[in-house]
């Protein structure tokens, strides 16, 4: 495996890692509302989510889908039904910043963030955009897989806590309830709005 192709691998998963999406999205409302540690559950599903996700494209489940169109069809709805249910959710949801060590409200919780990548169509463009052209063929097959499961991982970490840092930023500027309000709502149509990249 050459630097050259591991380098390229790494901006290819990167920009995908850091780009806005619903996984950046939870990220960014869940930090505000409920601080930096409440949201690393939803980060780790989130990475468990994608690593399940790459090995399954790599052991061959990324070429059905790509083989049967009503399979691709499927996840897409579903995933949009899901961004759309927990967009209303993030939306919705009042400003109990304060009484949160009371349970009143939850941040996502980890196997949310899990579930999440298994009906994310940008996940799984990502998976099966990283092994079709990235892996290597032959006997370098397998490390190759480990080289872009290592990478991915390494990039949804720094992206994560990119994202995650702008929740923290925000609700250190955010002061009232008003405010607040507006932020969930916003962050819950943003939310909404990555069901329409998911469709072109």
């Amino acid at each position: 495996m050459e630097l050259g192709w591991f380098l390229s691998m790494l901006m290819f998963l990167w920009i995908a890692a850091v780009t806005p999406g619903p996984n950046n999205m939870l990220l960014t409302s869940s930090t505000a509302n409920f601080g930096f540690i409440r949201t690393l559950p939803l980060m780790l599903g989130i990475m468990i989510g994608m690593q399940l996700l790459l090995l399954l494209v790599a052991a061959g489940v990324g070429s059905i889908i790509i083989a049967y169109p009503q399979l691709h069809l499927a996840l897409k709805i579903l995933g949009s039904l899901y961004l759309v249910w927990l967009a209303w959710k993030i939306a919705t949801s009042r400003y109990e910043k304060l009484e949160t060590d009371k349970g009143t409200i939850k941040p996502v919780r980890l196997y949310q963030g899990l579930l999440l990548q298994a009906l994310n169509p940008k996940a799984w463009l990502m998976g099966i955009g990283s092994i079709a052209s990235y892996s290597l063929a032959g006997s370098n097959y397998s490390a190759s897989v480990i080289a872009i499961s290592i990478a991915m991982c390494s990039v949804n970490i720094v992206a994560g806590v990119i994202w995650m840092g702008f929740g923290t930023a925000i609700s250190r500027l955010l002061q009232s309830r008003k405010s607040w309000a507006i932020f969930n709502f916003t962050m819950g149509v943003l939310t909404a709005g990555c069901v329409f990249f998911i469709w072109i």
